[in-house]
């Protein structure tokens, strides 16, 4: 084994018997390089990237090519999952340098840590119209012995430009408008995909922060403006998403994104972050709606996340690999054959109709041709096409469907599983906590209660060190100083915690994690806030997160952490770093409309009318009144549940009851639930 034996990355741990004389990120590898006056091959990738695996087997398993790497190179391997502060830098780097970015992420370095030159995936040999690795690795190392004073002059350039650009203050344009929201919805509109559902075309990302988004638009303004409105866009894009592929039909939860614009043959990787934000936007779906699809499919997603992603120390795991036995989606695909087989011919016609299996099949990995063509499970046509196709009532087959989904799903569990990544994210726990949170609070189900408290109960046990977040845990061992997406992700999750429980301590946990972010992430000169602790490593660049990830922006998590807390505690303080953060970067809102979900949403609670319902009394007595609530979707109401005078709202109330206040004016107190239906109707 490599250094990279000793870590707990499984995507570090991956590359453990590799022949590349691979160092993980730190002063061992960028000694050796200043010592040695060695350019560095820096690459990043993660457990769950199919390319990664493919750069991997096709160049560093090979013993030639790892070979001319050990002799040119100190190569250094990053997890961006463990390090997204490293990952977010050089990905920085690669964008501006090449236009593109993506993992697996290929940068060569000065033993400086300078960019001298960046990629992504790279084939051994020059195909696919990218330049071969092996071609790379010589014309880079060449230009290092012959030209060294002229890369040393470029990387340095490079540098400069690309921090200029980066950690230049925005601009503070002025707090952000109702016609701002209004013209992002508008573009959002133009991009949308009418048929499909979702903005864009393939590949196609499920965006659930830009989806809810348009959620809180359209309960602000009551669907004002042109159709399709901006709940028309989410509902129609919900149900396009799990009729596709991309969502697992018999295991629930989703895949990473979609290779086509249908939704139909996706990247088959399955990550946390996506699952625990999908799974709140479709429980956020349902209160609009009513439509009980949408409930099952967050209920289906979380059974997924408890099933097959949870650490036993309380925690969820990162991911689950895309391929299984090296071939890309073998554990999830079908053929009619594997089909009737785990069904028997009846049950498998039916199956087949139900998911679109055919002989000719919709997926091939191109790298296993000989694996032939498989289905990718999808929800073609509607219950009533494949009834009259088979000549059934539609009550048969919603009698006979649950068995057949639980009797392929034993049999798909019988195959060779994909790879996972059980490593313990604090910031992607964040997101499962409010998801598991809401889903209590909205299903009214005790039992992802239990989760919920479990998370946050690990977090604070095993994370949360002398007032400091460690990133990422795995087998007992916590490590990596915490991210700024830490401690926002964590206190949002708290803040759901607190709704679904009126336990004030969450509430408590949530404000001291943003004091420590305010501390230890602020930019007090030029506001916002750091990606990377300021007393943390000392990165080429300082990045402030705004625009979206796959995640939330650390500042727009942090904008709109402080503006529930605000709120909470009565601190025009803490709401006024949702102002700061929205004002940072208002004029960018229009002209980048798919990049600044979190921030929109923040936006949103700013403009929306301020209204409050507090529920005081034990908890059998708020009960009735919390399912009032939890039944509507009320995106920027103070709910506050709670013993009277535990919160600034609460002061007062002794009586149990409902308080719905609406622009600082209050009703009377509504002293049962039909009480408080028609003051919410109102």
């Amino acid at each position: 084994m490599n250094r990279l034996g000793r870590e707990t990355s499984p995507y570090l741990l991956q590359h453990a018997d590799n022949p590349v004389d691979w160092y993980p990120w730190g002063d061992e590898a960028f000694a050796r390089a200043r010592a040695e006056q060695k350019p560095i091959l820096l690459s990043v990738g993660y457990s769950a990237c199919h390319w990664c695996h493919v750069m991997a087997h096709e160049s560093f398993e090979d013993e030639a090519i790892a070979a001319r790497m050990n002799h040119l190179f100190v190569n250094i391997k990053v997890d961006r999952e463990e390090r997204p502060d490293v990952d977010s830098v050089y990905m920085t780097f690669t964008q501006a340098l090449t236009g593109q970015g993506g993992w697996p992420m290929t940068v060569f370095l000065t033993p400086d840590l300078q960019p001298i030159y960046a990629g992504t995936y790279f084939p051994p040999e020059d195909r696919f119209g990218r330049p071969g690795f092996r071609r790379l690795m010589d014309s880079v190392a060449a230009a290092w012995d012959e030209n060294r004073e002229g890369v040393l002059a470029s990387a340095d350039r490079i540098t400069a430009q690309v921090r200029e650009a980066t950690e230049r203050a925005p601009s503070a344009e002025g707090a952000v408008t109702a016609e701002t929201t209004a013209a992002v919805v508008q573009t959002l509109r133009s991009l949308y995909d009418a048929q499909w559902g979702g903005f864009g075309r393939a590949p196609k990302f499920p965006s659930p922060s830009n989806l809810e988004f348009l959620l809180m638009h359209h309960a602000r303004t009551g669907g004002a403006g042109e159709s399709p409105s901006a709940v028309e866009m989410v509902l129609h894009t919900c149900r396009q998403m799990w009729a596709g592929g991309m969502y697992d039909h018999l295991g629930g939860g989703f895949a990473r994104y979609s290779v086509d614009g249908q939704w139909l043959v996706p990247h088959f990787e399955k990550m946390l972050y996506d699952n625990a934000s999908l799974a709140r936007l479709y429980l956020h779906a349902y209160q609009v709606s009513g439509d009980e699809a949408f409930a099952t499919v967050a209920r289906e997603t979380l059974d997924y996340l408890q099933r097959e992603m949870r650490d036993p120390d309380g925690g969820f795991h990162a991911a689950q690999d895309a391929d299984s036995e090296g071939i890309e989606g073998k554990f999830f695909v079908w053929t009619p054959e594997e089909v009737d087989a785990a069904l028997g011919a009846e049950d498998g016609a039916l199956a087949r109709a139900v998911y679109g299996v055919t002989p000719a099949g919709n997926f091939q990995d191109p790298h296993h041709p000989e694996f032939g063509r498989r289905t990718v499970l999808s929800r073609p046509q509607p219950l009533e096409a494949v009834a009259v196709s088979l000549g059934v009532t539609v009550a048969d087959v919603d009698a006979r469907l649950p068995a057949i989904r639980a009797r392929l799903l034993e049999a798909r569990s019988r195959r060779t599983w994909p790879g996972l990544d059980d490593k313990v994210l604090t910031s992607w726990n964040g997101l499962a906590l409010a998801a598991f949170a809401e889903a209590a609070r909205i299903l009214d189900d005790p039992v992802r209660l239990t989760v919920a408290l479990e998370v946050a109960a690990f977090l604070r046990n095993a994370m949360w060190r002398n007032g400091r977040f460690l990133h990422t845990y795995k087998a007992g061992v916590a490590r990596v100083d915490g991210m700024l997406e830490d401690y926002a992700y964590v206190g949002l999750g708290l803040v759901d915690l607190y709704r679904a429980t009126g336990d004030r301590a969450h509430l408590d946990w949530a404000a001291e994690l943003f004091e420590a972010a305010r501390t230890r992430f602020h930019d007090d000169e030029g506001g916002g806030f750091f990606e990377a602790p300021l007393d943390g490593e000392a990165l080429l660049l300082r990045q402030k997160p705004y625009f979206d990830s796959p995640t939330p922006s650390g500042n727009g998590a942090m904008a709109l952490l402080g503006f529930w807390l605000g709120r909470y505690f009565a601190r025009d303080d803490w709401e006024a770093v949702t102002r700061e953060v929205t004002s940072a970067v208002a004029e960018q809102l229009e002209r980048a409309a798919t990049g600044f979900g979190s921030v929109l949403q923040a936006a949103e609670l700013l403009l929306a009318e301020r209204r409050e319902v507090a529920i005081t009394g034990t908890p059998e007595q708020r009960a009735p009144f919390e399912r009032e609530v939890a039944a509507r979707y009320l995106p920027s109401m103070l709910i506050a549940p709670g013993e009277a005078g535990t919160l600034p709202i609460l002061e007062g109330r002794d009586l149990p009851a409902a308080y719905v206040c609406r622009d600082f004016v209050c009703d009377l107190p509504a002293l049962d639930r039909e009480a408080l239906r028609e003051q919410l109707d109102r």
